[in-house]
Order: C-alpha cells, then sequence, then structure tokens
C-alpha cells in the first residue's frame, strides 16, 4: 500500500500550498486592518485557507481576488456570530444574578445558538422569515401568511421545512 496521494489531491495541495505560501501574508494583512485585532485576524485567515483546502480547487486565476471572496464570507459569518454573542449576553444582562447560567451553560447556550443560526441560514429566505415571525415573534400562521402575502398552506409548508430541519440539527 502507497503511502503517495492519487495525483488530483496531489495537485489540489500543492495549489493550495502555493496559494498560502505567496498570499497567506496579504491575507493577513487585510483582515488585520479590517478587524484591528490580530488574533482574529489570525484565525480568520487560517478559516480562509481551510475552506480552500476543502473544497477541491487546483487553479486559481486572480488568487487575491478569491481569496478575498472567500474571506468576505467567512467575515459576514464571523460578524453574525459576534452580534448573536452580544445579543446573548445583553440579554443575560437583564437577568437577576441568581438567575444567571453559570459559564459552563453560557457556552453551551451559544454553541447552540450558533448551531441555530447556521440551521437558519440554509433555509430559503421566506421559510426563515416565517419560522423566526412563528418561533421568536409569536405570530400565528394566520398573520404571516398576510406578512408575507402567501397562502395558509404555504406559511405551514415552511414551518415544516424549518422543523424538519431542526430535527436534523438536534440529531
Amino acid at each position: 500500500m502507497s503511502d503517495s496521494l492519487p495525483a488530483n489531491d496531489s495537485t489540489h495541495l500543492h495549489a493550495i500550498e502555493a496559494l498560502y505560501n505567496g498570499h497567506h501574508g496579504w491575507l493577513y494583512g487585510m483582515l488585520k486592518r479590517k478587524l484591528g485585532n490580530a488574533m482574529d485576524a489570525a484565525d480568520l485567515a487560517q478559516d480562509t485557507f481551510t475552506r480552500i483546502l476543502a473544497s477541491q480547487v487546483t487553479s486559481i486565476e486572480q488568487p487575491r481576488a478569491y481569496l478575498s471572496c472567500v474571506a468576505k464570507g467567512i467575515l459576514v459569518n464571523w460578524y453574525q456570530r459576534k452580534a448573536l454573542e452580544r445579543a446573548y449576553l445583553d440579554a443575560l444582562m437583564l437577568l437577576p444574578a441568581q438567575e444567571a447560567p453559570a459559564p459552563e451553560q453560557r457556552l453551551m447556550v451559544l454553541e447552540t445558538l450558533h448551531d441555530i443560526d447556521a440551521m437558519l441560514d440554509t433555509l430559503p429566505p421566506l421559510v426563515k422569515r416565517a419560522f423566526l415571525l412563528s418561533q421568536i415573534g409569536g405570530h400565528k400562521y394566520e398573520d404571516i401568511a398576510g406578512q408575507l402575502q402567501v397562502s395558509l398552506i404555504t406559511v405551514k409548508r415552511y414551518m415544516k421545512q424549518a422543523f424538519v430541519q431542526c430535527l436534523l440539527l438536534v440529531e
């Protein structure tokens, strides 16, 4: 049994290695300027290359444009995650001290919120909106149908789709 990689895997790794060696410093610098934080910039640069490594891309015409595009997507997710964390921590500040969860529970809740947020991002926009109007806003399906300008049966279909995604997340 050989330890060598198949030709396409080897080509991919060489392409990513060249991309990393040639452009990591530039990407890190760009992210550091945007974030004003060296540690977060290093993490996001690493996440960018990890995502590209998983993509199986072997040829990139414009490396910096490609890196910028991938990094911007990761940066958007990072900002959403930070906003979600801030909202949760702000909500905790409103609780009396004796009702505040322990640090371990806070971390578990944050991880669950991130998982739910990622799951919601996989839903089509109207399905996501219907789900949030129902579950966060407490709206009845009839009200949601009016707001979204769809039929009641469509709202029920949207909710079923969202709940199926939730169940898949739990599993």
